[in-house]
C-alpha cells in the first residue's frame, strides 16, 4: 500500500483505468455467460470496443497532439479490409482462429501505419482547418480506392485487379475452382468468416491504452504535448516538430488500423461505404465529448454513444432525435462551470485539497 501511495499521481490514474477496463470486462464476461445480456447487446460488444480503441487513438492526435483530423475513418478501412484478406487467404494455413485473428489485426495495424506515414509526412506540415481538410478528403480517397480493388485468393497466392473503369469482374481475377473471392470491388467484402471476439476487442483496448499512456507519460509524450501548446516555442528549443508530429500520428494510425481488422472480422460482409465521412465524425464525437486528451473520456463516450442509440430503437423514428438532443444536453453539461465544480467535489483529492486551503 506504501508503494502505490509512493507512486506518482498520472501513474495512479494510469493504473486505475487498466483496472477499470478490466473489471467492466469481467463483468460483460459472467453476465454474457449467464444469459443476462440480450443478443443485440452481446453484439454491440465487439464494436464498442473497436470504438474505444478508435477514439483513445484519435485523442492522441487531436487532444495529445492538438492537431485536427478527419480521416480517422480511412485508416480504420486500411484496417479492416487488410485484415479481411489476411485473414481469408490464411484460412487454410492457420486454421486456428483466435492466431488467426491476431496475425490479422498486426497485419491491419502495419498497413495503416504505412498509409499514416506515406500520409502524414506532407501534410503534417499543415496545421488547423487545412490539415483537417487534407485529412478529410484522405478518407474519402481511400474509400474511392477499396471500391476499385478486386482481390481473391487460390493456391497460387493472391490475385489483384484494380478497377476504376467498373468494367471487370471477379471472373477476370483468374481463380482456379478453389479459388474465392475477398473483395469484391464496389460490394466490399462479402462472404467473410467472422472470428473477433469480445475477449480479442478486450486486448485490443488494453494494449491501446498501454501504448498511448505509456508515449503520452515518455520524453517523446511530452515533447509532443510541448508542440502542441506552443509549437513556436517547442521549435526554439531543438525540437524537431516534424519527427515528434508524425511519431504520434503513425501510432495513432496503426492502432486505428488493428481496431478496423477487428471490426472487419466482426461482420460475414463489409462495404468500403461503411467508413465515410460520418463515421470519422463520429470518433471525433466520441473525442470531443470525452475531453481532448481525456483518455477515461474517450472510453466512456465510446460505449456510452455505441449503446445510446439501441438503447432508444424502441423510440422508432424519434430515435436518432433523441440522441442528438441527449448529445447537445450533455455536451452543454460537461462544458459548465457549476457541473464540473459538482463532480470535482466529489473526487477525494480535490476534496482534500480543498480542506487544505480552508
Amino acid at each position: 500500500m506504501n508503494k502505490f501511495n509512493s507512486l506518482k499521481k498520472t501513474t495512479k490514474v494510469d493504473f486505475a483505468t487498466y483496472l477499470g477496463v478490466i473489471v467492466v470486462f469481467i463483468i460483460t464476461t459472467i453476465l454474457q455467460n449467464n444469459g443476462s445480456l440480450k443478443r443485440s447487446a452481446i453484439g454491440l460488444l465487439v464494436p464498442i470496443c473497436c470504438y474505444m480503441s478508435m477514439a483513445v487513438s484519435l485523442n492522441l492526435t487531436v487532444g495529445i497532439l492538438g492537431e485536427l483530423s478527419l480521416g480517422h475513418a480511412g485508416f480504420m478501412s486500411v484496417g479492416a479490409f487488410s485484415g479481411i484478406v489476411a485473414s481469408q487467404s490464411l484460412m487454410g494455413a492457420i486454421p486456428n482462429a483466435p492466431v488467426r485473428l491476431a496475425i490479422s489485426m498486426v497485419v491491419g495495424a502495419i498497413f495503416a501505419a504505412i498509409v499514416g506515414l506515406l500520409i502524414g509526412t506532407p501534410v503534417l506540415r499543415l496545421q488547423g482547418d487545412y490539415l483537417a481538410i487534407v485529412t478529410l478528403a484522405f478518407g474519402e480517397i481511400i474509400k474511392e480506392l477499396i471500391n476499385c480493388l478486386i482481390i481473391g485468393y487460390d493456391e497460387n497466392g493472391l490475385h489483384f485487379i484494380f478497377n476504376p473503369a467498373g468494367n471487370k469482374t471477379v471472373d477476370d481475377l483468374g481463380l482456379s475452382a478453389s479459388g474465392t473471392a475477398i473483395i469484391k470491388g464496389a460490394q466490399g467484402a462479402t462472404g467473410t468468416a467472422t472470428i473477433a471476439t469480445f475477449t480479442a476487442g478486450f486486448i485490443l483496448v488494453m494494449i491501446t491504452l498501454i501504448v498511448v499512456l505509456n508515449l503520452t507519460r515518455s520524453r517523446a509524450g511530452r515533447a509532443i504535448m510541448a508542440i502542441r501548446d506552443n509549437r513556436i516555442a517547442a521549435q526554439a528549443i531543438g525540437l524537431n516538430l516534424t519527427k515528434y508530429k508524425l511519431m504520434a500520428f503513425v501510432t495513432s494510425a496503426a492502432l486505428a488500423g488493428a481496431a478496423g481488422a477487428l471490426y472487419g472480422l466482426n461482420y460475414s460482409s463489409l462495404q468500403a461505404t461503411k467508413f465515410n465521412f460520418n463515421l470519422s465524425i463520429l470518433i471525433l464525437v466520441f473525442v470531443v465529448l470525452g475531453g481532448l486528451g481525456n483518455i477515461w473520456g474517450s472510453l466512456i463516450a465510446a460505449a456510452a454513444l455505441t449503446i445510446l442509440p439501441e438503447a432508444l430503437r424502441q423510440f422508432a423514428d424519434f430515435r436518432m432525435l433523441i440522441y442528438a438532443i441527449v448529445l447537445i444536453f450533455v455536451m452543454l453539461a460537461t462544458n459548465n462551470p457549476q457541473v464540473k465544480a459538482f463532480f470535482q467535489k466529489l473526487l477525494p483529492h480535490h476534496r482534500a485539497s480543498a480542506e487544505k486551503e480552508d
